[in-house]
């Protein structure tokens, strides 16, 4: 556990938020643009938004945080997008809770929200989609 703390990791983590970043605008963008535009109910517009940017952050991860060289690009992209689906649910969740329970803007709890899982979807694609001693060891 301790490697998660070493210096690469941190700048991989930082890395990471950069794109998620960019994932961000993906993610309000198209959530914004299904919700208030085309009448999508929240939840599902909510999802778009978080699946779209999950796919665009897979391709930008791939390349620039994890130099991934892994040669399973479909096996490594679907580990990529589970790992996003559970962070999905996560994030649903939580902004269910933070709307519903505590009536908290929607666009602000998307904010908390996605804070909480980017340490969750770092963390599992670290140790399990692009960690090359795994990627080996399976490919």
């Amino acid at each position: 556990m301790s490697d998660i703390f070493n210096q690469a990791y941190l700048f991989k983590f930082l890395k990471f938020g950069v794109v998620g970043f960019s994932g961000l605008f993906v993610d309000f963008g198209i959530t914004y643009l299904t919700k208030e535009k085309l009448n999508v109910p929240k939840y599902f517009a909510n999802a778009i938004g978080f699946i779209t940017a999950a796919t665009s952050n897979y391709f930008l991860n791939r390349v620039w945080t994890f130099e991934s060289d892994n040669p399973e690009v479909m096996v490594e992209f679907t580990e990529f997008f589970l790992i996003s689906l559970i962070g999905l649910g996560i994030n649903t969740l939580i902004l269910w809770i933070l709307v519903s329970k505590f009536k908290m803007n929607f666009y602000v709890a998307k904010v908390f929200a996605i804070a909480l899982v980017t340490v969750w979807n770092f963390l599992a694609n670290a140790f399990i989609t692009f960690n090359p001693d795994r990627a080996f060891l399976i490919y």
